[in-house]
């Protein structure tokens, strides 16, 4: 009765609260693709386990063994996770971040609470905000920050007081607080010591009120059954009695990534033990790595029933990846069960392809400037496919491939899509076939070379429509590569590049309808080789040439055989390709957009990461800072743009999109996870052939003129009626006329048309037979469905 009392308060209080957001549900167009295996933070209820990763969260009910995922998709904010509590009698979890923001979960899935007042706090430093520690105290719950502890109440749901403890009220990074006999302690560093106070002092804002009882830097206290232990930076654990005599404990191999106090036992988590005392400091367990099992303990919990579960997080530089939580028990610390939501190796996204339903993640990478120190060395690859997860970590790649860091692009064969290349920044081409990896092209065996030592600097590759791979390779005279029945081909730039090392990299490769090459660069501009003609190569580069800089971050062809360009500074268009190589100074093209009333350049100085082109040939373009934005075919219209405040982006940052030509899915990757949008575009069909309708038939309960009756599979330039069994006309379509967004009754996209069962009076159909009759505008092949409306 009581907690249903607690959840009634709470809803009420929704009402006075300000400073509040509630966040909103996606899950209806989005899935999230976010990684569960390094875990942040636990906190234990009766029988469910609330478990923090990087930036998602998870619930286990160690009874029914029931799992649920909890990220962006259902509100949450995206940023990284630094603590998590929940609160059973309230049906709350509070999770606590980086940068200041709390949230707040309803234990039930109603709702997602943001609380900004921290993150918020202009006189609080950004570098200051981080909260550490949650401290529940009867509806009280005493937040330790960077900057100090500020109190907040789970009844009213609003911020209380905030405590600056340090020196004449200074800021201090208080890390954990406990009460103890009467009194509230905090563990601080910038040399704070150890502080007290009593709890019942209503002047507890007043830094007089807080006694220094011990200098030096402390990262934990808590307090077990009236018993109080801390640990002090130097990894000494102690004892401290009611007069504040420090007993010196133990000493720990290294500094413990968390203490908590769960029935009446200390738990010390280090990088490599778990440590089980009871009350009085008399160890019950020690539990350690295992070769099956070698991640690093990030923290653990205990239940009544001898259940220790224990955070795992990346260990040795991403080498080796956590396991999420493992379970096991106190009177069997030999086994152990994984538990986690299945999901890639890692959050930080570098790049994503997906082709026949099969995608791939990397999540090395490097920065914009082509260096190592923008990327992640050790990081392994993700394959999702059956709608589950494939990870092969680092040193499963090592087995086979020497020195494979910096994993960048990838490319699936078209013919064989079991196998997928990948790029490395040290070591070549890396060939994977059916999960397993191959073989490595290098110097050895390519004309793949290193351009300084044994520094191969692979890059973009892609197939073009004759099956052959091309492949850049960065700072390197003959930096393009073709890879074709078994031979390698390369391509001298230096009449284009002069100086080599000066051009760091290179982006996206494309070919055009006559099979020309074109691909971006980050000195030299918009490269093409034109393989239909005399075999040379051309750029565009300068400002007279309409480029806004030399640095091409991405290029995309799309269905008219136009070259889309985007650079560090804004949208290019190449409209004809055969000009391009015919021209002796060819130009690229700017979009103008009307906007606010006066003309405008679309996406003008913007940092453009990645463009795709869909099934109806329109595009989507990321812009760094900006999210992801959806352009009608030309350019002139946005149907779409996706940022974190509009939908469940974890980060502005879009560095790469991949679209899945079969079901519309666009995959976005942020280097702070991946989640997919059903566009409900695909790719268009050769034939008619395999066109269907769905749902069929209608029934009642489907929602006809909002979800809307799809005729899947058409082809790229179609005409399509539907007529009652009759013969009247009821709507009509043509590609390329009635497209998507656009308001009409039978709208098309790529390979699907809508028809939102409206006749051409705009009023819903009745219960009947009606005739969907597919013509082909090219080669004339037409084909009937029948579909059944029941109303």
């Amino acid at each position: 009765m009581k907690i249903l009392q607690n959840k009634l308060i709470v809803i009420l209080a929704l009402f006075f609260v300000s400073h509040v957001v509630s966040s909103q549900d996606y899950s209806a167009d989005w899935k999230g693709h976010f990684s569960f295996l390094n875990i942040q933070s636990v906190s234990r209820g009766e029988t469910k386990i609330y478990v923090a990763a990087d930036n998602a969260v998870f619930s286990f009910d160690t009874v029914s063994r029931e799992m649920t995922q909890i990220t962006t998709i259902n509100g949450l904010s995206g940023e990284l996770i630094t603590n998590i509590y929940y609160s059973e009698g309230y049906g709350l979890v509070l999770v606590g971040f980086e940068n200041g923001l709390m949230e707040i979960i309803f234990e039930d899935g109603s709702d997602i609470l943001s609380i900004v007042d921290i993150r918020d706090k202009p006189n609080i430093p950004p570098d200051r905000k981080r909260i550490n520690h949650f401290n529940v105290v009867d509806n009280l719950v005493y937040v330790a920050t960077d900057y100090g502890i500020s109190v907040y109440n789970l009844q009213d749901l609003e911020f209380g007081d905030t405590f600056f403890i340090g020196n004449g009220g200074a800021k201090i990074k208080v890390h954990q607080t406990t009460v103890y006999n009467g009194y509230i302690y905090a563990a601080c560093s910038d040399s704070g010591g150890i502080r007290k106070a009593l709890i019942s002092s209503p002047d507890l804002i007043d830094f007089l009120e807080w006694q220094r009882i011990r200098s030096g830097n402390y990262s934990f206290i808590q307090e077990v059954d009236n018993n109080l232990y801390t640990i002090q930076n130097n990894r000494n654990l102690f004892k401290i009695d009611e007069n504040n005599n420090f007993t010196n404990l133990f000493n720990y191999s290294s500094l413990p990534n968390d203490v908590a106090s769960n029935n009446n036992n200390l738990l010390v988590t280090t990088k490599d033990n778990v440590f089980v005392y009871d009350a009085e400091f008399n160890q019950i367990a020690i539990v350690d790595q295992n070769e099956t099992y070698s991640a690093d303990f990030s923290c653990a919990a205990i239940f009544e029933n001898d259940l220790l579960y224990i955070g795992t997080k990346n260990s040795n530089n991403f080498r080796k990846p956590g396991f999420g939580i493992l379970e096991t028990n106190l009177n069997n610390l030999t086994s152990f069960n994984e538990i986690h939501p299945d999901g890639p190796l890692l959050n930080t996204v570098f790049s994503v392809e997906i082709k026949n339903n099969n995608l791939w993640c990397t999540f090395g990478g490097y920065s914009a400037a082509y260096e190592f120190s923008g990327g992640l060395p050790f990081t392994g690859l993700s394959h999702y496919v059956n709608e589950q997860w494939i990870n092969k970590p680092y040193d499963s790649i090592l087995t086979t491939v020497s020195n494979p860091r910096y994993l960048s692009h990838i490319a699936i064969n078209p013919f064989n899509t079991d196998q997928v290349y990948v790029s490395s920044y040290f070591s070549g081409l890396i060939d994977i076939q059916n999960d397993e990896v191959v073989d490595v092209y290098d110097e050895n065996n390519s004309t793949i070379v290193p351009f300084a030592s044994d520094l191969c600097l692979t890059l973009t590759a892609d197939y073009d429509n004759q099956g052959a791979l091309w492949v850049t390779n960065g700072r390197v005279e003959s930096p393009l590569n073709k890879f074709e029945n078994g031979n390698w081909t390369s391509y001298d730039l230096t009449g284009i590049i002069s100086s080599p090392t000066s051009n760091l990299g290179f982006s996206d490769i494309v070919f055009d309808r006559s099979g020309n090459v074109f691909f971006g660069s980050y000195s030299a501009g918009i490269i093409g080789l034109n393989l239909s003609g005399n075999g040379e190569f051309k750029n565009i580069v300068d400002e007279s040439q309409n480029m806004p800089t030399p640095y091409v971050t991405a290029v995309a062809m799309d269905k008219n055989n136009q070259v889309w360009i985007g650079t560090s500074n804004g949208l290019r268009v190449i409209y004809n390709t055969n000009s391009f190589f015919s021209e002796s100074n060819p130009q690229v093209q700017n979009i103008v957009i009307s906007g606010d009333g006066a003309p405008q350049e679309l996406l003008y100085q913007q940092f453009i990461s990645d463009i795709e082109v869909d099934g109806a040939n329109n595009k989507w373009i990321a812009a760094i800072g900006s999210g992801v934005f959806y352009f009608s075919s030309d350019g002139q219209n946005t149907i779409r743009h996706f940022t974190k405040d509009n939908s469940p982006l974890p980060s502005n940052d879009i560095v790469d999109i991949s679209i899945n030509e079969i079901n519309g899915d666009v995959y976005f990757a942020t280097r702070n996870g991946l989640v997919s949008f059903g566009s409900g575009s695909s790719e268009t069909q050769e034939t008619l052939a395999n066109a269907y309708v769905y749902p069929n038939p209608v029934r009642p309960t489907f929602n006809i003129t909002e979800e809307k009756v799809k005729i899947k599979d058409i082809s790229d330039n179609v005409n399509i009626k539907i007529t009652d069994i009759e013969g009247n006309l009821v709507a009509e379509a043509q590609s390329r006329t009635n497209t998507r967004f656009k308001g009409y009754n039978l709208e098309i996209d790529g390979g699907i048309a809508y028809w939102n069962g409206n006749n051409l009076a705009n009023n819903v159909v009745k219960t009947g037979v009606y005739l969907v009759m597919l013509s082909d505008l090219d080669t004339f092949e037409t084909k009937v469905i029948k579909v059944m409306v029941v109303r």
